[in-house]
């Protein structure tokens, strides 16, 4: 911007910013958080350091002035590496406590032990004979990638234990055998800023946060390369029984080994204790050298966190409290829409890069019209946006005062890239109405190789999109038909790289019905859609014949959605990429049948963390019993199978009186 263009954001920008000064310092209370100010503040700062002459006395700053490998091999975890389930409030803490006390029968409250979560990757490292031998991340929980070649590269992973100091015979012996310790990997924020320095000089794509580059550098086929990262271990579990009373023991006893701990722990005798280190380290945590995204809560009894056992992927005896997300202003530099698979019209914000919870945020998803009308959005105009962890970062609100005067509201142009818009009554997206649009068919080849559908884990988005540039294919029935010597011809292919391509797209052949129907990508019929219709029509064939009425009157399949399956069945272009997929040898298997059971005709949704079944195997399970899988509670629900943790689906269930029931209870009717 020019220099009266600055001026005229200054102003504004200084107005705001002793609006909310006003309203926290005088008033005691607040409208945006602390970070967003933090962000407004910055952003003038910027100004007026790019602008000097512009900086007056009363402006806001002035108050005060080994050899590569080929892959990675598989290990199997002997001890399963286990998740935390999250918290994010003091409320939710009491209730965690609540229910240790029940469990293990407690009168008062059970002594913890916090510690700092750093925001690294996981690994375990197995010592025997004290001797490192074995390095892996976490993977699923049960199987991980074996990394130690990369992880003896790390100076604060010790290759033999440092035995002397442990005194006690048995405990030696024990730890001599066999012993596993785990950790986080993580890089300082020096060394990290210092690298990416170094990529700006030189013209390269700077790392998005600490922790991708960690991972990363863990991953990395060629040791060297990890070695070159500075990267840190710090322990923080030995996760077998050894005879330590408390965690804490734990964590003295891996500083004995030779293992740097988190030096941010406390060993709290209560709650309040506990947040008081809470909000300690919230006050803290931006100077600490690594990143952090929160708190780990323990009970300190050991064979109180054994007893309370586990239940899905999470220890019950132990909590990670996540701190909240973080907030930043930034402009919406333009909206620009992006076309899905089936055509619908996504809006995206353009931002002013800007860092929020450790990432580098520069786009954020306006969902639909709707949104942007709600947000009253427009190009230019200042943002509050928030993201937390990895989810997809949220513009919260418009700070109108700092809007420029010649703003205009953002509205849905009439045709994109050429095809007719229309958004139907009834809906709240819009859809471009050419089937054969280039950006919908590679979205719609993206969602046929995805994971929930054909799963092709050797295809990746930027080789569709090398192969429809090379009008190699035209849709997904014609992946069945490439051959070897024609990827060999592509830049970058060479045989084996080819070969293995060629052989995981054979390989998808046969391939699930409900897979099947998920990967075409029919409007409004996503997986649980698709697993119903498997299940009421068995085959292609009967599902091609299905008329609307008939397919409206299946459980959970509506008349928007017959009328789109039967549109879809009816076009001569998807009739003719079904005859394609017949050509080259696809087989559809069938779904098992289902089972009669008390489940059978029953419509189930589940909601927490169950114990002995996984979401998708919970899902699975209500399939096989004759039961129906539905995401949402309303008052057709028959029952709801609340495992821990269970959230708003179990509070609608008991207020629209649907029947909620335990996980034992889920198993019997299963029968």
């Amino acid at each position: 911007m020019n220099k009266s263009q600055a001026q005229e954001r200054i102003t504004k920008l200084r107005k705001e910013i002793e609006h909310h000064r006003y309203l926290y310092h005088v008033l005691d209370t607040q409208e945006i958080s602390d970070a967003a100010l933090d962000s407004l503040k910055k952003e003038l700062a910027d100004l007026e350091k790019q602008f000097p002459s512009l900086i007056t006395p009363d402006s806001p700053t002035q108050r005060v002035s080994g050899m590569p490998l080929e892959k990675f091999e598989k290990v199997e975890h002997r001890l399963r590496m286990y998740s935390l389930n999250d918290v994010f409030s003091h409320e939710e803490v009491e209730e965690w406590e609540e229910r240790l006390k029940k469990l293990l029968h407690l009168q008062k409250a059970p002594e913890y032990f916090a510690e700092l979560k750093m925001d690294g990757l996981a690994i375990s490292l197995t010592y025997e004979e004290g001797e490192l031998v074995l390095a892996a991340t976490r993977g699923d929980g049960r199987v991980g990638e074996n990394v130690t070649l990369n992880a003896r590269t790390l100076e604060s992973v010790p290759l033999r234990l440092r035995l002397d100091g442990v005194k006690d015979s048995v405990l030696r012996k024990k730890i001599t055998q066999r012993v596993e310790v785990r950790g986080e990997v993580v890089i300082h924020k020096d060394t990290f800023e210092k690298l990416n320095k170094k990529l700006e000089q030189e013209g390269k794509v700077p790392y998005a946060n600490p922790r991708n580059l960690a991972a990363g550098a863990v991953r990395q086929l060629d040791p060297k390369m990890t070695a070159a990262r500075e990267l840190h271990f710090y322990a923080y579990d030995i996760p077998m029984d050894l005879g330590l009373v408390t965690h804490e023991a734990v964590h003295d006893l891996a500083r004995t080994l030779g293992f740097k701990t988190v030096e941010h722990e406390k060993k709290a005798q209560s709650l309040p204790a506990v947040f008081a280190f809470l909000e300690q380290i919230e006050r803290t945590r931006k100077k600490f050298q690594y990143n952090s995204d929160g708190v780990v809560v323990t009970i300190n009894d050991s064979a109180a966190f054994r007893k309370l056992g586990y239940v899905g992927k999470a220890p019950r005896g132990s909590i990670a409290y996540k701190f909240p997300a973080e907030q930043a202003t930034t402009v919406v530099e333009d909206i620009q829409l992006q076309v899905g698979r089936t055509g619908a019209l996504t809006p995206v914000a353009h931002l002013t890069p800007v860092r929020v919870a450790g990432t580098t945020v520069s786009r954020a998803t306006l969902h639909n019209a709707d949104e942007i009308e709600r947000l009253d959005v427009r190009v230019r105009d200042t943002v509050i946006i928030q993201k937390a962890g990895d989810i997809i970062p949220d513009i919260l609100r418009v700070l109108k005062n700092l809007r420029p005067r010649a703003s205009k509201a953002f509205t849905f142009p009439k045709t994109f890239m050429g095809s007719p818009v229309e958004r139907k009554e009834g809906e709240v997206a819009h859809y471009v109405t050419d089937k054969n649009l280039p950006a919908r068919q590679r979205e719609a080849l993206r969602h046929f190789i995805s994971k929930k559908a054909f799963d092709m884990d050797k295809l990746g988005g930027k080789t569709i999109d090398l192969l429809l540039e090379q009008d190699l294919i035209k849709d997904a029935a014609d992946l069945f038909t490439l051959k070897t010597e024609q990827l060999l011809e592509l830049p970058g292919f060479k045989e084996k790289k080819a070969e293995n391509i060629i052989g995981g797209i054979q390989e998808k052949k046969k391939v699930p019905f409900a897979r099947f129907l998920y990967a075409l990508g029919i409007r409004h019929v996503g997986e649980e859609t698709a697993q119903a219709l498997a299940h009421a029509f068995g085959s292609l064939e009967r599902l091609r014949q299905a008329s609307e009425q008939q397919l409206a009157s299946q459980h959970d399949i509506g008349d928007v959605v017959a009328h789109s399956i039967v549109d879809y069945f009816a076009e001569k272009d998807s009739q003719s990429l079904l005859d394609k997929f017949q050509r080259v040898g696809l087989t559809l298997e069938q779904p098992k049948r289902a089972r009669s059971t008390a489940l059978t005709g029953k419509t189930v949704v589940v909601t927490g963390t169950l114990e002995k079944f996984t979401r998708d195997g919970a899902h699975d399970a209500i399939r096989d019993a004759g039961g129906a899988v539905s995401s949402a509670v309303s008052a057709k629900t028959d029952y709801v199978v609340a495992g821990a943790h269970a959230g708003s689906k179990a509070a609608k269930a008991k207020k629209l009186g649907v029947t909620t029931i335990s996980e034992p209870q889920f198993i019997k009717l299963l029968g």
